[in-house]
């Protein structure tokens, strides 16, 4: 009875090539190689081709099933905004905004997946169905209120996020953010200055975090001042609700009204000029008016107007840098340049 042969024993499996070989040989890390086989830009030509030859040496190419699950996934970043419709396209700042986080997105052929919803439970379910769909890579998260769920949601989720706001409504998300408590008090010092001692505040809605933070930040800087008598109006930052609250504030007595007033945003600032007009109360004899947000609206007035000033659209490019760090696994919460005080022909002293 013959024995069959014992068979040779199999070879070894050879080792499966990954991006991180390739990365090694070109001297690299694995996200430039990622670049240079995503064709995007970013890397130097020599660069690029020392990554290709190193994957030709090693026989490596991308796994094209992973490559289009990726592309699902990198190339969007979400942004709900919880603003009416007709309001958001009448408002610089978010078109600005906008605009700076659409310049990043450019540069790095990446495109910018906007919805406006009706509250935030609505925006939850959104980036829930957004990040579980593979719609979007991250996400920008605007408006923060007190206690906002969004923050355990997002978290939850393990999503990647930069949150517009302070560090005080973001819950240890990573924020970029404007000194607001700050910029209200150097506004409320530049009006006492001026010897005004009758000072009001339009504002916007008191659920949203950075409303309450520049209403307290303006009850302090105007407690510290002798004699002050102060207003506060809270609004929808429309024009319509700076026109009403505006008329209402002016409709007192001679001693009995504010001699300047303060605007959370341009549009209202705007409207509220065109109120005092109306209302025979002269700008700035009989009332100094200074707008938050200094865009191309406070410069077309007469007078022009008096603003708190800040690079929108920079902030926007920052906000949008930052999620792509985060996305990498390097982001950190940082603040922009604080407003400042620009002053124009809507202030003057006190009449």
């Amino acid at each position: 009875m013959s024995v069959s042969p014992t068979p040779p024993p199999a070879p070894p499996p050879v080792p499966r090539v990954t991006i991180k070989d390739v990365a090694a040989l070109a001297g690299v890390s694995k996200g430039a190689v990622s670049l240079a086989f995503n064709r995007k830009p970013g890397l130097a030509d020599a660069t690029r081709d020392r990554i290709f030859a190193a994957a030709r040496e090693l026989g490596w190419a991308p796994n094209l099933a992973a490559r289009s699950l990726s592309s699902q996934r990198v190339d969007v970043v979400g942004l709900a905004i919880c603003r009416p419709a007709k309001l958001l396209g009448l408002e610089p700042f978010y078109m600005e905004f906008i605009s700076g986080v659409e310049s990043v997105l450019t540069e790095r052929s990446c495109s910018l997946l906007l919805r406006l919803v009706r509250n935030l439970e609505e925006e939850v379910g959104l980036q829930d169905a957004w990040w579980r769909g593979r719609q979007v890579s991250g996400s920008i998260l605007v408006d923060f209120r007190a206690d906002d769920p969004r923050v355990t949601a997002v978290g939850r989720l393990g999503m990647p996020v930069v949150a517009v706001g302070h560090p005080s409504l973001t819950g240890g998300l990573t924020s970029v953010w404007t000194d607001d408590a700050t910029a209200v008090t150097e506004a409320v010092r530049y009006l006492a200055a001026l010897g005004h001692r009758r000072i009001a505040r339009v504002g916007g809605a008191v659920s949203l975090g950075h409303s309450a933070l520049r209403t307290a930040a303006f009850e302090k800087a105007a407690a510290s001042l002798v004699s002050a008598r102060v207003w506060q109006v809270a609004t929808d930052f429309s024009g319509e609700a700076g026109a009403r609250a505006t008329r209402a504030l002016l409709t007192g007595a001679d001693g009995d009204r504010p001699t300047a007033i303060v605007y959370d945003n341009d549009i209202m600032a705007v409207a509220g000029l065109s109120v005092a007009a109306e209302m025979g109360v002269r700008v700035p004899e009989d009332v100094s008016l200074l707008a938050w947000d200094d865009s191309q609206l406070c410069r077309l007035t007469r007078p022009t107007l008096s603003a708190m000033s800040h690079d929108v659209h920079g902030f926007g490019a920052d906000v949008a840098r930052t999620l792509f760090d985060v996305i990498a696994g390097d982001g950190a919460s940082h603040p922009v340049a604080t407003p400042v005080l620009v002053p124009r022909g809507s202030t003057a002293p006190a009449p």
